[in-house]
C-alpha cells in the first residue's frame, strides 16, 4: 500500500484494540475475513464502499444496509470506520479488512499467551512450503474446490498447531487471491512479531544453533538495531559452515559457502 491507503490502515490498526473490548474475537476475525472475501468477489460493492466521491455518511449507510443485520457490533464498527477512510485503490480496502482480521487473531493469541507459538508455527509452515512446491501449488490452486484445499490443509495441521495458526492458514488457503502462498505466510509471521514490537531475523545456519548461541545472536542484533529481534532459525547444510542472517532488507552473510564463492571469483578475476 502507498499514500492514503497506508495511512488509513495504520490508523485502523491503531484503534483496533479499543474496538474489541469484551468482543468475541473469534467471531470478529471470521466476520472480517468474510467481508474481505465478499468485497474481493463483488467489484461493484467494493468500489461503492471505497469511492471518495460518495459522502462518508453515504458509505457508512451502505455498510449498515448491507451488513447491519449480519455482523456483530464490534465488526460493524471496524468495517464502518474502514470504509469512511480514504483508500488509494478500491482493492486496498479489501486488503485492509483482511489485515484487520489477521490482527484480531494475533490479539486473541496474545491474550491467550500463544503469540510466540503462532509466530514460530507460521514460520515453520512457510519453510515446509519452500521445500515442497507441489504442496504449495496444491494449497493455492484456485481451480480446485475450496473444500478440497481445506481438507488437504486440515490433514497437515490437525493436532499440530495452535488454534490461531489454524485460523490464519485456513483463511489464506480459502482465499489465495493469486498470491504466492509462502510469501503470504512469511508476512503473517512477520506481523506476529511486529505485534510484539519486535523485528524478525531469519537465520540460516549449517547446523542447529544451541539456545545459548541463539541468545547471544539475539543480543548482538539488539545492539545493532536498537530493538528486540525475534529469531526464526532453519538448518541449511549447503552453507557448509557459519550462518546467514536477514533482518528486513539487510543480509549478513557469514557462511563458508559464500566465502568460498568469493575466493573462487577472486581467482577467476
Amino acid at each position: 500500500m502507498q499514500g492514503a491507503s497506508r495511512d488509513s490502515l495504520a490508523a485502523a490498526r491503531g484503534r483496533l484494540d479499543s474496538q474489541l473490548t469484551d468482543a468475541d474475537l473469534g467471531r470478529v476475525s471470521d466476520e472480517l475475513f468474510a467481508v474481505a472475501s465478499l468485497l474481493d468477489h463483488e467489484f461493484v460493492l467494493r468500489r461503492a464502499l471505497s469511492d471518495p466521491s460518495t459522502s462518508t455518511d453515504g458509505r457508512s449507510g451502505l455498510v449498515h444496509t448491507v451488513f447491519g443485520r449480519q455482523l456483530a457490533a464490534p465488526t460493524l464498527d471496524i468495517v464502518r470506520a474502514a470504509v469512511v477512510a480514504r483508500w488509494s485503490r478500491p482493492p486496498d480496502l479489501t486488503d485492509a479488512l483482511e489485515d484487520l482480521g489477521r490482527q484480531v487473531v494475533f490479539i486473541s493469541a496474545e491474550q491467550n499467551g500463544e503469540l510466540d507459538e503462532v509466530e514460530d508455527e507460521l514460520f515453520r509452515f512457510g519453510r515446509i512450503l519452500d521445500r515442497e512446491p507441489a504442496l504449495a501449488a496444491a494449497l493455492a490452486d484456485r481451480s480446485a474446490p475450496p473444500a478440497r484445499r481445506a481438507e488437504l490443509l486440515d490433514s497437515l495441521l490437525t493436532g499440530k498447531v495452535a488454534e490461531p495458526t489454524r485460523r490464519l492458514l485456513e483463511h489464506v488457503v480459502a482465499e489465495p487471491r493469486e498470491r504466492a502462498l509462502d510469501r503470504v505466510i512469511d508476512a503473517l509471521s512477520t506481523q506476529a512479531a511486529a505485534r510484539r514490537s519486535r523485528s524478525v531475523a531469519r537465520v540460516r545456519s549449517s547446523v542447529a544453533l544451541s539456545p545459548d548461541q541463539q541468545s547471544r545472536l539475539a543480543a548482538a542484533l539488539r545492539r545493532i538495531y536498537g530493538r528486540d529481534i525475534a529469531l526464526q532459525t532453519e538448518v541449511d547444510p549447503d552453507l557448509l559452515g557459519g550462518l546467514i542472517v536477514q533482518v528486513e532488507d539487510d543480509v549478513i552473510d557469514g557462511s563458508v559457502a559464500s566465502r568460498l564463492a568469493a575466493a573462487a571469483r577472486g581467482l577467476t578475476n
